[in-house]
């Protein structure tokens, strides 16, 4: 009885850990034949767990949704994260789930066993954790987004891009990203064949939401670099193109995090931006390296003036 017991919360751990599991694989993984398999799903559906089966060479077994929440199997290190991520969700940062986050905490905290609650309250009570003002996001929005992620599936939603102008997109969702309080996206654009981040507060999902499955491809490097890097260059206001007298691997290694590209083995192309055109031509000179500005025609006037004002200080009186 123990022996089944304990096959049970194994099989039910799997089954809330992956979407879905063929008969063979379970029956690999609890070490038991098909049969056993079938014969354990059936008592966690009389225990009141949805488990849904497909039959065919391309089924499987799923963990679907009940009528009522079952219970969930967290080992410690799963245990400890959900609660400190409850306790920074208390803090904001999805709508309306301050308050629902509280409530959970409280519910977890008690039947958390000791060694486990004294962990949690020490990365409480010595973690300092400050508010953005950043625009909150439903939470149903941050699921389907992730749920269409976990599953490989097309997202098709309206965005409002940093100008104000709406496009309506069909995009690959891969990671969900949390910075300062906003979260954002990091999708495969299909129409524009390239990546993209988007800021999910300015989303507004289709309906339905999801469309058809893709194949996912290899990300773009670091995550986190990546969605950094897109932020930063969507908020420039003024953006240009130098040719450096330099070559890629040296500007590379200075860490700028703009985009470089070689020209040659001495030169490099890259793409600059800013707030005003007489910082950008100011930041352009602190590389210390021989440059031509190849675009806008602004952005050279800015740099010429700034040559000038400098020569001007040097002059002879």
């Amino acid at each position: 009885m123990l022996e089944t017991s304990a096959r049970l919360l194994k099989l039910l751990s799997l089954l809330q850990a992956h979407k879905e599991w063929s008969g063979p694989e379970l029956a690999d993984r609890l070490q038991v034949s098909t049969r056993t398999v079938r014969n354990d799903v059936e008592r966690l559906r009389t225990l009141g767990y949805p488990v849904h089966a497909t039959p065919g060479v391309a089924g499987g077994y799923r963990l679907g949704a009940g009528a009522a929440l079952p219970p969930l199997l967290l080992d410690d290190e799963e245990a400890v994260a959900v609660a400190v991520g409850l306790g920074r969700a208390a803090g904001g940062g999805v709508a309306g789930i301050e308050e629902t986050s509280v409530r959970a905490l409280a519910k977890l905290e008690q039947v958390l066993p000791s060694r486990l609650r004294r962990r949690v309250s020490a990365l409480n009570t010595h973690t300092v954790h400050i508010p953005g003002e950043a625009p909150s996001v439903p939470p149903e929005v941050l699921t389907t987004i992730a749920n269409a992620a976990r599953d490989h599936e097309r997202l098709r939603f309206d965005y409002v891009g940093h100008g104000g102008v709406a496009s309506r997109r069909d995009a690959e969702p891969y990671r969900l990203v949390h910075r300062k309080g906003r979260w954002y996206l990091m999708a495969w654009d299909v129409e524009r064949g390239d990546w993209r981040t988007f800021r999910v507060d300015r989303v507004t999902l289709k309906v339905p939401a999801t469309g058809p499955r893709f194949v996912p491809r290899e990300l773009p490097g670091d995550v986190a670099a990546y969605v950094e890097k897109g932020i930063s260059t969507a908020m420039w206001e003024h953006t240009g193109t130098v040719l450096l007298h330099a070559p890629a691997e040296r500007m590379r290694a200075l860490g700028l995090g703009l985009e470089i590209e070689p020209d040659g083995a001495e030169r490099c192309l890259m793409r600059v931006g800013g707030d005003n055109l007489a910082g950008i031509a100011v930041w352009i000179g602190f590389l210390d390296v021989d440059f031509e500005v190849l675009d806008p025609p602004e952005l050279a006037v800015a740099v010429k003036a700034l040559a000038e004002r400098y020569g001007r200080a040097v002059s002879d009186r």
